[in-house]
């Protein structure tokens, strides 16, 4: 099961949409400091099904949606203004029909309202937290199947 593409909309420095696409298996995320890097690996794990904001960096829901930018409060600025949701989504290859789903794409997907709500969705319809759960867990992606190693973790690790 390969991913092909991710998608962020809202969600913390990600105030516009952005797309990464992944022609070819990924192994790491690299760039400079303040490029975002942290903030790809924790969207991933919140559109899987992450559920612990400390994991998130984050204290509440709400951490998670685009706050806006600080450059709105100048007269003819460019900034973003606060969003009402953040949104990730996840492109997955299923051309060799890995999955009992009758799509050659599989898409994973949350949607986080600033309210708190959060809606998950698998190929646009919407599910439970359960559905993507049990569904990872059979592209091999549950929680003992994969590593994702956050900020500062390195460290304590290694140390």
């Amino acid at each position: 099961m390969r991913l092909k593409r991710l998608e962020l909309s809202g969600f913390k420095s990600f105030a516009k949409t952005t797309v990464l696409e992944f022609p070819s298996r990924v192994t790491a995320i690299v760039g400079p400091n303040g490029s975002g890097k942290s903030n790809i690996a924790e969207a991933i794990r919140w559109v899987l099904g992450e559920q612990s904001m400390k994991a998130l960096r984050g204290k509440k829901g709400e951490d998670l949606v685009w706050n806006g930018s600080a450059s709105l409060t100048t007269i003819g600025s460019s900034g973003v203004p606060r969003m009402g949701k953040a949104s990730v989504s996840l492109f997955f290859d299923n051309r060799k029909k890995e999955l009992p789903i009758e799509f050659d794409e599989v898409i994973v997907a949350r949607k986080l309202f600033r309210d708190g709500a959060n809606e998950y969705f698998i190929n646009q319809s919407v599910v439970r937290l359960k559905d993507i759960v049990e569904l990872i867990a059979r592209m091999g992606l549950g929680e003992q199947k994969h590593n994702i190693i956050s900020q500062g973790e390195v460290d304590r690790l290694v140390l």
